[in-house]
């Protein structure tokens, strides 16, 4: 299904993988694993064909699903929902749209070739499966934690979760032979997991999942990639059994490199002692220093131990009792109310989560006190001498970060009395909707 030959993976002029070799048949459920930045996001793209290889050679299936780590679906299909999205994982947007025109030319001029034409895309339809089509994209949807009604709206109306899960049941919808999925755990939930690595389990195509999700590489991976410093070591069994063999190579690696170093500084110390003497003795060294080149070249490095890095940041400057109130909170998008009638307030020191379905509205609540959206009802606002910083779900450049925000941030900036510090004890959240 899938065959790698000689791949050579090169980011901003940095060789991220050379010389790899690999085949993934049907029925193969491989990992891609490395440290962060050794390039698995890049390799994954390069075999998706979304991205040049450097070198080498690789022979895909036609049918690929690939879904990298940050889709952003803009939405395709009749109606640019996220049912017709899905839909067109299969092509049955187009055939729904040519049945349609058919059907019109149809009534418009009943040839034998026009009630040929449209036998033939009802034919298509059927093949694809198009009048059970819908009640399979529920069902996708639903164990990927999508609730049905979200399928009917707009992609662009979509949460950044909703739309990655949009995403992933088009691709698995779709039925491709050949799956590379990038974090395919993101935004999921625990139920949603569960489902996936069920459904992944029984996949009957060749997959290629680039995850730090341990449970889905345990479960659901026959296969390691291991990639490092450009070079790719492949292992049989699942993660765990990975890292017991992964941990005998690297120590076999960190000896026989042990090695080959005092080996190579004995011949070349042998090769010193002999220059300058005899005219034998030279051409010997000579022999030494080409013996000690060659070794040099065929020389297995260490593996890389893993950098940890211990930060301790300042202490902030201490504000109020009270860092952050927010009072009868709502918003809506068109006819979507997202959430109302949000209050609570925040103690210095309390850590406190908001915890909801995919497209309750939680980003959206955080986005209002960041003060990036204005809140459509009610007011928010930080403690004394308190500051804020955001950090956005899909963080790119200034998007996430600090956000410079005074005590009056909020809609109206109005003063009102202080609550006395215990009333954050009894805050009511209302549920998001």
């Amino acid at each position: 299904m899938l065959q790698v030959r000689d791949l050579a993976v090169e980011v901003g002029g940095r060789l991220t993988l050379s010389g790899a070799s690999f085949s993934l048949r049907a029925g193969d459920k491989a990992g891609l694993v490395g440290r962060n930045g050794a390039g698995k996001t890049s390799m994954l793209k390069v075999l998706a064909g979304e991205a040049p290889a450097a070198a080498g050679v690789i022979l895909r299936p036609p049918a690929v699903g690939y879904l990298p780590q940050d889709p952003r679906p803009q939405g395709s299909g009749v109606d640019a929902t996220g049912m017709s999205h899905i839909l067109s994982g299969r092509g049955l947007d187009e055939v729904t749209r040519r049945l349609v025109r058919l059907h019109e030319r149809l009534d418009d001029d009943p040839s034998e070739r026009n009630v040929r034409r449209y036998a033939n895309a009802q034919e298509e339809f059927e093949r694809l499966g198009g009048y059970a089509a819908e009640a399979e994209v529920r069902r996708l949807a639903a164990g990927l934690g999508l609730r049905p009604d979200r399928l009917d709206l707009a992609i662009r109306v979509l949460s950044g979760g909703e739309r990655r899960r949009v995403e992933l049941a088009r691709i698995l919808f779709a039925g491709s032979d050949l799956l590379l999925l990038d974090e395919p755990t993101n935004h999921l939930d625990v139920d949603a997991k569960q489902w996936l690595m069920g459904f992944l389990g029984s996949y009957k195509g060749t997959l290629l999942v680039v995850s730090h999700d341990l449970v889905l590489l345990d479960r659901a991976m026959t296969r390691v990639l291991h990639l490092d410093e450009a070079e790719m070591v492949e292992y049989r069994g699942t993660y765990s059994q990975y890292r017991v063999a992964r941990a005998a190579d690297e120590e076999r690696r960190a000896k026989l490199a042990s090695r080959q170093d005092v080996e190579i500084r004995r011949i070349r110390s042998l090769a010193d002692s002999m220059r300058g003497q005899t005219e034998k003795r030279a051409r010997t060294a000579k022999t030494l220093d080409s013996r000690a080149r060659r070794l040099e070249s065929q020389r297995v490095t260490a593996a890389r131990r893993e950098r940890t890095i211990s930060v301790r940041l300042p202490d902030p400057p201490r504000p109020g009792a009270v860092v952050l109130e927010a009072e009868s909170l709502a918003k809506a998008f068109g006819a979507n109310t997202v959430f109302e009638d949000v209050t609570f307030d925040v103690g210095r020191g309390e850590r406190l989560l908001v915890l909801g379905l995919n497209g309750a509205g939680k980003t959206t609540l955080m986005r209002v006190l960041a003060g990036q959206v204005e809140p459509d009802l009610g007011e928010h606002r930080l403690g004394h001498g308190a500051s804020l910083g955001y950090y956005a779900q899909g963080a790119r450049g200034n998007r996430g970060g600090a956000v410079d925000a005074g005590p009056h941030a909020g809609r109206g900036g109005r003063p009102r009395p202080r609550r006395p510090a215990g009333a954050r004890a009894a805050r009511h959240v209302r549920a998001l909707r």
